[in-house]
């Protein structure tokens, strides 16, 4: 990519994957490492990412956790767990940011995975009970998204992005 912009402009949620052609651990392993560099609330890092390549087990509990067929064409999946007794709690709410945190480093797998050739989504709308009992998923660990990963199928590509304009969402106070 030539800019930041690029990038951002090149990434979509993908919703069709290349079953065919595998993502190689070490492909995965770079982009996680762009997530491990990701910010987090003082630094806390509450974080694990769980990948799922070929285990058919785990493959099925992700796939039973969000029933929708494009799924299942993804040759791999990431979980990205927050560690609860981990995440910085604001004091004047107790607000947890270990959603914030989560979304920080998927992001940052996205937008690497972009950069590497690869296509992701973030998934959000999972049962995240069917998913903690098909992965076993200790207690103090929350799944907070999903993110299939590999090559996007032959013919993808990037959509018209549709957002709301700059004068709807930007307020200044100069």
């Amino acid at each position: 990519m030539d800019s930041f912009r690029s990038l951002v402009l090149e990434r979509y949620s993908c919703r069709n994957y290349d079953s065919a052609r595998p993502v190689t651990p070490q492909l995965i392993s770079d982009v996680l490492e762009d997530a491990r560099l990701a910010p987090s609330a003082c630094n806390r890092q509450p974080w694990e990412f769980w990948v799922i390549l070929n285990d058919s087990k785990a493959r099925e509990a992700v796939l039973a956790s969000y029933g929708r067929e494009w799924l299942a064409t993804a040759p791999a999946f990431i979980i990205c767990m927050g560690r609860e007794e981990e995440g910085w709690v604001r004091p004047f709410d107790s607000h947890s940011h270990i959603d914030v945190d989560l979304s920080i480093a998927a992001e940052h797998i996205c937008l690497s995975a972009t950069e590497h050739g690869l296509g992701t989504c973030w998934v959000c709308n999972f049962d995240p009970d069917v998913l903690r009992r098909g992965l076993e998923i200790p207690a103090g660990l929350r799944p907070v998204a999903i993110i299939p990963i590999g090559y996007p199928a032959e013919g993808s590509k990037v959509p018209e992005k549709k957002r709301k304009a700059p004068e709807e969402i930007i307020r200044w106070f100069l």
